[in-house]
């Protein structure tokens, strides 16, 4: 491995010297486990069989994969799988891999949900929302849009590897829909255009991330077409920078959402905001 490994180390050497190399040994235990074409839960089988010599092929793919990781490539995107909400989804750099924060949504709109509901996920990426939703509720009727037609393929390819019917189209963000739905849930682009962070997400595609010059154009366009697509009492969910909550809810009042608040993420972040809209009292 770069001259460094020998052809017949041990798993142990190939993780060591990962480490050496700067890696996290959980980033190279996944990598080593993929190259072995092993399952990601499978962490308690490097450890019994440490001493197993790694075979040629096995060695070349840990070393491609090790490089790639180091060149900061997300890990999801080399294997090709990331968790979320109990759910294994394939992912690619045609979409971005899902965050564990944003399960936070997830917990709010099933917490939110009536019976015999429909639900709208907008901007649905590798379909992680809308999938999750399905998972849980199979009652629910979910219907799940993203302007891209590379991301669609994916989460069209998630819904039906895992069994979960969830009806899919193309389009920008709520034109040509009518609905009603009882929720619309969305993890937009939230990132200003010149946001230094940008630099670092090289691997993602950009369009699923920048929204303008203050990270609020997809955010506001959402806002302001939603209610037309609502049921009376319908909520609005939405996903947004760290520090976005307070600028979110101003809009969403502004429009006439009522009710409106935030949830934080795993850290304690204010990271989700939504607010419910009655038809009635916006007139």
């Amino acid at each position: 491995m770069s001259g460094d490994l020998p052809a017949n180390a041990t798993l142990a050497a190939a993780l060591q010297h990962a480490s050496t190399l700067g890696l996290a040994r959980l980033d190279a235990q996944m990598l080593l486990l993929h190259a072995l074409g092993r399952a990601p839960h499978d962490r308690a089988w490097l450890l019994a069989h440490d001493g197993d010599a790694l075979d040629a092929a096995a060695h070349t793919r840990f070393d491609a994969a090790l490089h790639r990781r180091l060149r900061g490539e997300p890990l999801a995107y080399i294997t090709g799988h990331q968790e979320f909400y109990g759910l294994d989804l394939h992912v690619d750099a045609r979409v971005l891999c899902p965050r564990a924060d944003t399960e936070t949504l997830v917990d709010w709109a099933l917490a939110l949900l009536p019976p015999v509901a429909r639900v709208l996920d907008l901007g649905t990426g590798s379909g992680a929302i809308a999938l999750a939703l399905k998972h849980r509720r199979p009652d629910v009727q979910v219907h799940a849009r993203d302007f891209s037609a590379d991301a669609l393929s994916v989460a069209q390819t998630n819904g039906q590897r895992l069994g979960l019917d969830v009806a899919f189209s193309q389009g920008s963000w709520l034109e040509g829909l009518s609905g009603p739905f009882d929720v619309i849930v969305s993890n937009p682009p939230y990132i200003a255009a010149d946001d230094p962070h940008l630099a670092a997400l090289t691997h993602e595609p950009l369009q699923a991330l920048a929204s303008g010059a203050d990270g609020l154009v997809d955010l506001r366009a959402i806002i302001l077409q939603a209610p037309t697509c609502l049921a009376s009492g319908g909520w609005l969910l939405l996903e947004h920078g760290y520090d976005q909550a307070q600028v979110v809810g101003d809009l969403l009042r502004a429009a006439g959402f009522a009710g409106v608040q935030s949830r934080s993420d795993l850290a304690g972040i204010a990271r989700c905001s939504g607010g419910r809209w009655q038809a009635q009292a916006a007139r």
